[in-house]
């Protein structure tokens, strides 16, 4: 909008910057109407030159402004020329499926480097989901199928999730040198605080297998606050005695480091088998670029202290644990005897049917489903519906209860999977549940 003054600089009249062929006989288009398209001006002549001043509102009295005609204009073209809404939708689709991506990063640590990938964005007041592979594995060939399974996303749309990889184990990771040190379980547990770090994470819920389950242990029993809740697959919490140790060495003597370290992922009835599942392994350890760099890892957690723990003692897991072993499985008495330390009322044990001896590869559902109840009873994600896990508990625990007059109803697990917590009248006691 313009306003421009006439003669005798009294006579105004009011206009729009592209209507001003009236004056554009006399004087050519002010520089001003590219600049302030649609601001009141005043046009004043001075020795011949046409000079605008902006007039605001706030300087107009509201019978002036009243006498102003608004002047409407219609962009011709679009901000964003050729912006659809399927454009626009497969934008927004690029933009998560980047964000699924990860962002992946290394931090140095007194005993060498170490990658981790973090997917999400931390969510206030929520530990992050912080995840340690197995011997042979990386985060990808460990954890996939189950961070990718359909249900786990309500569960990962709740928590930023670090997934970290032991070192030399990550994609691409070139081969140590020979006679390279590789650190211990214990260092490699020492190496996290640097990764939290880095991270700013005050806490978080760890997830571990096999040998990232024993690493997640002993960072939790050095950093008790820093760890709220831990998920433990296949945890093998003792040293190897002189007759593991013997038993090892011949077994080296007549088999590959590949076969070995299949036997320890796998039973003797998969490898058996040798199921879809059994081949695609057994060609990503045999063929894997950095075999070196996984033998050196092997070779640390047959090399492993004992974790001492100690039920009632001073060693021992202070946070909420669910254990994990699939029926049958190469450390199913381990993680019995990990059981039978562990504090009861802080513990669940889950043994899974027809799981084998990697259960997040082969019953994603049914770990999912058990992880989500986890999470529940440790107060987050009170709000989720009830899995068919937790009402397979519930209908167990209730038949239980029925037997037993002194037990009411009231303390069947079906109320804290609602409310997010145990019942508080719910006896101490190891959780045991085949599914």
């Amino acid at each position: 909008m313009l306003l421009v003054a006439g003669r005798a600089r009294t006579q105004s009249f009011h206009t729009h910057c592209s209507s001003t062929s009236a004056l554009s006989s006399r004087h050519p288009p002010s520089p001003l109407c590219s600049v302030w398209p649609q601001v009141p001006v005043q046009l004043s002549f001075r020795r011949g030159t046409l000079t605008p001043t902006p007039l605001y509102p706030a300087n107009r009295s509201p019978a002036t402004m009243a006498e102003l005609q608004e002047v409407q204009i219609t962009e011709e073209k679009p901000l964003l020329p050729g912006q659809t809404p399927e454009a626009a939708k497969e934008a927004e689709l690029a933009a998560r499926i980047l964000l699924d991506q990860g962002q992946t990063h290394s931090v140095e640590t007194p005993y060498g480097s170490v990658t981790f990938t973090v997917y999400g964005t931390p969510k206030p007041k929520r530990p992050a989901i912080l995840t340690y592979h197995d011997v042979g594995l990386n985060y990808k060939s460990c954890f996939q199928p189950l961070f990718q399974f359909g249900d786990m996303q309500e569960i990962i749309q709740n928590f930023v999730r670090v997934h970290v990889d032991a070192p030399g184990m990550e994609e691409g990771a070139p081969v140590f040198p020979v006679g390279y040190q590789y650190p211990s379980l214990d260092q490699l547990a020492d190496m996290i605080p640097c990764i939290l770090q880095y991270l700013n994470f005050s806490s978080v819920i760890g997830v571990g297998v096999g040998a990232g389950a024993y690493v997640l242990s002993r960072f939790a029993l050095t950093h008790p606050d820093t760890v709220e809740g831990l998920v433990l697959i296949n945890i093998d919490p003792n040293a190897k005695g002189w007759m593991d140790w013997a038993a090892h060495k011949l077994t080296g003597l007549t088999s590959s480091i590949p076969e070995m370290i299949l036997g320890h992922l796998f039973s003797q009835e998969e490898l058996s088998g040798n199921s879809e599942l059994i081949q695609k392994y057994r060609n990503i350890i045999t063929h894997a670029p950095n075999l070196d760099n996984i033998e050196l890892y092997w070779n640390s957690y047959n090399n492993r202290r004992d974790l001492n723990l100690e039920r009632g003692g001073d060693v021992t897991l202070k946070c909420p644990v669910m254990l994990v072993v699939g029926d049958q499985a190469p450390h199913e008495d381990a993680v019995v005897e990990c059981n039978s330390k562990l504090d009861p009322t802080q513990t669940s044990f889950l043994k899974m049917a027809d799981s084998g001896g990697q259960p997040q590869l082969t019953q994603p559902g049914k770990l999912t489903e058990a992880f989500k109840y986890f999470l529940q009873g440790m107060g987050y994600m009170a709000s989720s519906c009830m899995t068919r896990l937790s009402r397979s508990r519930t209908a167990s625990l209730t038949s239980a209860a029925s037997m037993d007059g002194n037990r009411s109803r009231s303390r069947t697990l079906s109320q804290g999977s609602e409310s997010g917590t145990l019942p508080s009248g719910t006896p101490g006691h190891t959780m045991e549940v085949s599914c």
